[in-house]
């Protein structure tokens, strides 16, 4: 398997997310702005998507994946297929037990949310509603998360890759046609993620059908590799959890701070994403069932160049776009939501936000390098550990820097901590000889230093004044930063290919070779 093939088809499919993710954002910004009905439904839609994160995509997708893996390579399809049916069935109950205390406690799931919006009349009525209709979305989207980890060990990335286009999908639909029959307008939103979660699931169904993994439902919660994933869940699930109740803590915070603070932060939160997520989700989707199978197979040197070959083809990419965020910021903001509801205003204080996004992408992207490194060893607890430390870092940072610098000062600490969280899990690989740097990172650093510092002149230079930008026509815009962005990229990789870089430095293949002994947990 050419993994930098498999990449660009990762990369290919979250581009496309991404960019309908921006298209919804954009409508979402002309149609609603970013005032206190915007507030209420992130609020809302964040509890499903920190669930999320703990549930499906982060705890269980860690404990899943290298375990599955392993039935994979070293026990056969048909014990794969009935690890998967069993494992489908325990999450599936779970989850809609979940699903059901959550959509009855959300009067009380919003003052755990955002209980500063108590301070405006309606707010908390309005978000509990919103809460209701979006609750649903985790039991639909976790199993989705199932899915996708089968089809990944399968190595057919692309359709999970995909998916997230389903839910952009849905809830620009809901904007667009949903939202003038309904009243309050943003409940349309809410029903949008709700059908979103359903498409999502539907998508994945035929892919898995075809692989001969549709799960056939089967309650064995004492099976043995049940109680494996079950078990691997339970740190993975605390480890998750900090960094999730971070998030929850910095939407208190934003609440505290006032209207709109919320909303500035989702949309900058949305431009960060889409490199983080081009990059980093699909460079950790990528690795980790490779990871895991070295692992399998005993074979430290090949984990260990992976780990080397990611982390570099990463910082290529990671550091120019977190250039890009910072310097762009206005253009970016100003192109993609200053229309309808959206004022200027707004384009500032989203700027202030994307700059403190900014300065912790590359360690934000790292991130998801450096834990595949543990979880592809089925050691979820160093990463546990290290995540309660970055939590504790970035809470207190946060309630340092909120008050001089207002919800920037949240987003900054979100960054620092990335940078405590990339350095620690870096710093634990090295030490227990996991991963060993190949030779040649100062030249490679300084080849890349340099090329930064084309970009940076060139964007500058071709930006030009931010007044231009709040002034100028949706097609003005579009086409200058078009422009803008054509020649960064441009000067960027042309100084690269000068100071003797080449595409075929970064191929590689990594060869189903049979298994040379066994790969047990590693502690």
């Amino acid at each position: 398997m050419n993994l930098l093939r498999a990449l660009t088809t990762v990369s290919g499919m979250t581009l496309l997310s991404r960019i309908t993710g921006l298209v919804r954002e954009s409508l979402k910004a002309v149609v609603f702005g970013a005032g206190s009905d915007v507030d209420a439904f992130e609020a809302a839609f964040r509890l499903p998507n920190i669930l999320r994160r703990m549930f499906a995509e982060g705890a269980f997708s860690q404990a899943f994946v290298p375990i599955l893996a392993e039935y994979q390579r070293q026990r056969g399809a048909e014990a794969t297929r009935d690890l998967v049916g069993k494992v489908a069935t325990v999450l599936a109950v779970a989850l809609l037990v979940v699903t059901v205390l959550g959509v009855l406690a959300a009067p009380w799931l919003v003052y755990l949310l955002a209980a500063g919006f108590e301070r405006t009349p309606g707010k908390v009525e309005l978000t509990t509603e919103l809460v209701r209709i979006v609750f649903p979305y985790i039991l639909f989207v976790s199993l989705v998360s199932l899915a996708g980890g089968v089809l990944n060990v399968h190595r057919r990335f692309a359709v999970p890759a995909f998916t997230p286009v389903m839910l952009n999908l849905s809830i620009i639909a809901a904007t667009l046609w949903l939202a003038p029959h309904v009243d309050p307008p943003v409940v349309a939103l809410a029903w949008g993620v709700a059908a979103g979660g359903v498409a999502q699931l539907l998508l994945q169904l035929r892919p898995l059908a075809r692989l001969g993994m549709l799960p056939r439902p089967s309650f064995g919660w004492r099976d043995p590799g049940v109680r494996r994933v079950l078990v691997a869940m339970g740190p993975a699930v605390l480890g998750v959890s900090a960094a999730q109740i971070s998030v929850l803590l910095n939407t208190q915070w934003a609440a505290w701070l006032g209207d709109g603070r919320i909303a500035w932060i989702t949309y900058a939160d949305r431009l960060m994403e889409f490199p983080a997520g081009l990059l980093g989700v699909a460079l950790g989707t990528v690795l980790l069932p490779v990871l895991a199978r070295h692992h399998s197979d005993n074979d430290p040197a090949r984990y260990s160049d992976l780990l080397d070959w990611g982390l570099r083809l990463a910082l290529l990419l990671a550091l120019p776009a977190a250039v890009a965020l910072w310097l762009l910021a206005v253009p970016l903001v100003s192109t993609l939501y200053q229309y309808g509801r959206f004022t200027a205003g707004d384009v500032f204080q989203v700027r202030l936000a994307l700059i403190g996004y900014a300065v912790g992408l590359a360690a934000l992207i790292l991130v998801k390098i450096l834990a595949p490194g543990f979880y592809a060893r089925q050691n979820l607890k160093t990463p546990v550990k290290v995540a309660v430390v970055t939590v504790l870092v970035t809470q207190a940072l946060a309630l340092t820097l909120m008050w001089p610098l207002g919800h920037a000062g949240l987003t900054l600490a979100t960054s620092l901590g990335a940078f405590v969280n990339a350095g620690l899990l870096l710093a634990l690989l090295l030490r227990r000889g996991h991963y060993r740097p190949r030779p040649g990172w100062v030249a490679f650093a300084s080849r890349v230093v340099v090329a930064l510092g084309v970009l940076a002149a060139v964007l500058v230079w071709s930006a030009g004044p931010a007044a231009a930008w709040l002034q100028a026509s949706l097609w003005g815009r579009v086409g200058h930063l078009a422009g803008v962005v054509a020649a960064g990229a441009g000067a960027y990789f042309a100084t690269l290919w000068l100071l003797g870089f080449r595409l075929a430095d970064f191929s590689r293949r990594d060869a189903d070779a049979p298994p040379d002994g066994p790969g047990g947990g590693d502690a």
